[in-house]
């Protein structure tokens, strides 16, 4: 046997041990250079530095890593660019709270330091990704990677801010936004998540200015509000102009109860007559809707809170009070002061801060804002168009859609120190301010305007700020964009995806990816969502510690469909790692027993090629098309099952089986032919599997007997139609199907291999006449007969065992072991069963639109497995009938 350096078992901590940085040293995964190939590029969805990786990140980059490996060795020049996002509000308030541990806050340190701290902690969490990465076995161009606060990508994102403020597509105003008042940021409508919480509806009494006034016989209106905190800020009540029971009291003035502000009665479009009482009280500086009735009416706007979501001074006796303790204190006083009608508690959805989790307010602030109209209208024209982006599963395109014809400007400044901060300059002397890529030239003179960019402003040009834009003629732009596939979860496509949409076609006039992978999210074994405070969270590189990175990856690329969310389970991962270890032992049988000189190459004389040998070449082909097929089309659970089924049966439970006779025989030319077909056979699953499990197929590889320096670049099989043999696979499958039935028999009579039995096979089919003669030999070293028989006139003896395959009876006399009556017994069932077949596949023929619609091939498909059924059915009954005779 050939010495090789692979032990009895699997161990996935030696296998990829030093393997990873080897392939980096040797710059294995940088663009081939060929300016004759296609391009093909990704770029990886930038992590947030805000911490370690977890196992939607492991899922997300395992897939854009199987489609990059593939897409390398089917000769594609191959670019999958790296980098990180500074993931503004969530990265500053990691770093902020490590400070508050040391009782530090960023006003104590002042923006200059504070900004340095967040660089020492993007440093820190950087280098853990990079290794993360590098366990996960990710074939990153590391000379590529980027950063969204490095210079070039800096550049970009003041071109885009520039030039969309010159279209006038850019504006600051005053408006109502989402406000953090942990963070003290504002927020986009999107990283507002709504979750219910209790509270109540308080009922208070609004009196009329006017003594005389009067509604139904009462000196006030009733007002409803879940906010009495806002109350400091009501300029005006609403009704709507059509509701009769109010149109005598527009232009009425009421008094707002512990302010003492007279407001006036409105008449606007916004109201719902038919919520509540249909009067709503307008508080312009606290409510978007409000914003806007206060905006038609010439209302005041009057803000009451401070950032931090305390009562200012526009709170009179509440002042400094926190929202909450206000409510409180005033709820108190309006009870106290007869004011209070009735407060009726309800639960209702309230907006929260998807960064820090506390409540939003909706705040009155000067903000800076994308008109997005004319740029949602330029993308959904995109898509009508050749070049549109495909979604996959193409259903996401529709939350797209939605998405964009819905769209809301959107408020791009955030109140932060860390991020891309705004290219706009006041004056200090004159207030005039001026927007440019660089300051005025007389910077002491001016002051940059203190807000930062939302992170996904910079995050939207990360398909084509990375490649060099805007110098729209760096090589990597003109080579790679637009990039061929962005992998992602379907909860970013707002946040994400379509904004690097509108954003690629207004700055590069181009789509920025030609097909989008959406995934779904990991979950636990009971469905539910991985968070911490669940503590159900799953470390991925505990799961490489105990399982190895190709365990891991086989489980994510293969446990979903497109779209879907997955449940990780260590079930699931103890398959995972016991397929690798079947792959392990199968491929340490292969090469122990190949000779130095094998070459993993077909015979150049076919004609000598076994029906065996003949069959796993069929099947391998079958197997290389729908993998190929399946990777196309991102489905890569069809194609783990593809391989799966290949390797586990076909190669390893059958073909290395049947190949320990020749191997052992004395035939030495039919030795070399096998030890080339499994050579051959092997060296093109190794290939197949590698996009994959990227470190086991290269230890493998590596021991093979060939002169390649690794399987990365190894070229990718290919479909060769003169291996296609559907013949051999019939006749193959048949030889299956006997030894299978046999084996059954054996273990229904509870005859172990090393009881003899004789075999009777009846068949009036010359060509299975043919296939078992041909193949005695496999059927004696897997169903060890003591006498074999292989006839049309076959007589079934009374006391025997049988099992019906297509074509053929199989008997095995055992008048010692037999219960006539269970044999009947079973016989009966294998009836139901046939007649189950045979009514389902007759059903199918005769529904008149699956004969007329399915492809013809399915349709002669159908027929062929009725006709075997049927064949069967008659076959079982016969012999049903048989042996019910000889018990009476």
């Amino acid at each position: 046997m050939r010495e090789i350096d692979m032990p009895g078992k699997y161990n996935p901590t030696a296998v990829e041990a030093g393997r990873y940085d080897k392939w980096v040293q040797e710059k294995r995964f940088k663009p081939s250079g060929n300016k004759k190939a296609r391009p093909y590029s990704i770029v990886i969805p930038p992590p947030n530095v805000t911490g370690k990786l977890h196992l939607g990140h492991a899922w997300d980059t395992t897939l854009q890593d199987m489609i990059i490996r593939q897409k390398r060795m089917q000769g594609f020049d191959t670019l999958w660019l790296p980098g990180m996002d500074h993931a503004g509000i969530a990265t500053q308030a990691k770093v902020e709270q490590r400070l508050a541990e040391d009782g530090i806050s960023r006003y104590d340190l002042g923006r200059e330091k504070f900004v340095e701290q967040v660089w020492d902690w993007k440093n820190e969490y950087a280098a853990t990704i990079k290794s993360q990465w590098g366990k996960l076995g990710l074939s990153l161009d590391y000379d590529r990677e980027r950063f969204t606060l490095d210079e070039g990508l800096s550049e970009a994102v003041r071109k885009v801010f520039v030039t969309l403020y010159e279209k006038g597509l850019i504006y600051r105003g005053e408006y109502i936004i989402n406000w953090d008042p942990k963070a003290r940021t504002a927020l986009s409508d999107i990283e507002v998540i709504h979750q219910d919480d209790e509270g109540a509806f308080y009922h208070v009494q609004y009196p009329f200015v006017d003594k005389e006034t009067t509604y139904q016989g009462k000196h006030y209106i009733e007002i409803a509000t879940t906010r009495p905190e806002t109350m400091f800020g009501d300029v005006a009540v609403a009704v709507h102009p059509s509701d009769e029971r109010y149109k005598a009291l527009v232009g009425k003035k009421v008094l707002v109860p512990l302010v003492n502000r007279e407001v006036p009665i409105v008449a606007d479009e916004y109201v719902d007559p038919e919520f509540g009482s249909g009067m709503v009280k307008i508080t312009p500086a606290h409510d978007p809707n409000d914003f806007g009735v206060g905006n038609r009416h010439n209302l005041e706007r009057i803000n009451t809170m401070n950032e931090d979501a305390t009562m200012n001074e526009r709170a009179g006796k509440y002042v400094g009070m926190d929202r909450f303790d206000a409510r409180k204190a005033m709820v108190a006083d309006l009870e106290a002061g007869g004011w209070m009608l009735s407060v009726e508690p309800i639960v209702h959805a309230v907006g929260h801060s998807e960064r820090t989790g506390v409540q939003v307010e909706s705040r009155l602030s000067t903000q800076w804002f994308v008109k997005m109209k004319p740029l949602a209208e330029q993308a959904l024209a995109m898509q009508k168009s050749d070049d549109r982006v495909d979604f996959y599963p193409p259903r996401f395109e529709g939350t797209f859609t939605r998405w964009m014809d819905d769209i809301h400007d959107w408020v791009i400044s955030r109140q932060l120190w860390w991020g891309h901060q705004i290219p706009a300059w006041y004056h200090k002397e004159t207030g005039e301010m001026y927007v440019g890529m660089e300051a005025p030239a007389d910077a002491e003179n001016w002051e940059q305007d203190s807000d930062v960019l939302d992170t996904w402003f910079s995050s939207a040009l990360w398909p084509f700020s990375t490649m060099g834009w805007p110098d729209t003629d760096a090589e990597d732009f003109k080579r790679y964009f637009p990039t061929d596939t962005l992998v992602t979860g379907y909860d970013i496509i707002f946040f994400w995806v379509a904004r690097m949409m509108f954003q690629s076609k207004e700055f590069t006039g181009r789509r920025p990816f030609k097909n989008v992978l959406i995934h779904g999210l990991i979950r636990d074994e009971q469905g539910r969502k991985m968070s911490k405070s669940l503590g159900n969270g799953i470390d991925p590189m505990d799961v490489i510690e105990k399982y190895g990175a190709d365990a891991l990856r086989w489980f994510l690329a293969t446990g979903s469909t497109p779209g879907q969310d997955v449940r990780f389970s260590y079930t699931k991962m103890d398959s995972a790692w016991n397929f690798i270890n079947k792959i392990w032992n199968a491929s340490r049988y292969v090469l122990m027993n190949l000779s130095d000189d094998t070459k993993a190459e077909l015979p150049a004389d076919r004609t000598k090629l076994s029906l065996a040998d003949q069959w796993i070449l069929s099947r391998l082909n079958a197997t290389i098309a729908a993998v190929t097929k399946n990777f196309d089309k991102f489905e890569f659970g069809e194609a783990g099952r593809a391989l799966y089924n290949f390797i586990w049966n076909d190669f390893a439970d059958w073909y290395i089986e049947m190949t320990k006779e020749t191997l052992n025989g004395d035939d030495a030319d039919a030795q070399t032919t096998v030890q080339s077909i499994l050579a051959y056979v092997l060296d093109n699953t190794l290939r197949l599997l590698h996009p994959i499990m990227p470190f086991v197929t290269e230890a493998i590889w590596q021991e093979m007997p060939h002169e390649g320096e690794t399987i990365v670049t190894a070229t990718y099989p290919t479909v060769d139609e003169t291996l296609a043999n559907q013949q051999a696979e019939t006749d193959f499958n048949s030889l299956i199907d006997l030894i299978k039935a046999v084996r059954t028999i054996r273990t229904e009579a509870n005859a172990p291999m090393s009881t003899t039995i004789d075999v009777l096979i009846k068949t009036a089919d010359e060509n299975l006449q043919r296939i078992f003669k041909e193949n005695e030999d496999y059927i004696n070293r897997f169903v060890k007969p003591k006498n074999l028989q292989i006839s049309a006139d076959i007589i079934a003896p009374d006391l025997a065992m049988t099992q019906i395959i297509s074509g053929a009876e199989i008997y095995v006399p055992l008048a010692e072991l037999i219960d006539l009556d269970e044999e009947i017994a079973r016989l009966q069932d294998e009836v139901k069963k046939f007649q189950g077949e045979v009514k389902r596949a007759t059903g199918k023929l005769s529904n008149e639109k699956f004969v007329n619609n399915a492809p013809e091939q399915v349709v002669t498909a159908e027929r062929e497995k009725l006709a075997d059924w049927e064949n069967k059915l008659q076959a079982t009954q016969d012999r049903l009938r048989q042996l019910q005779d000889a018990k009476a």
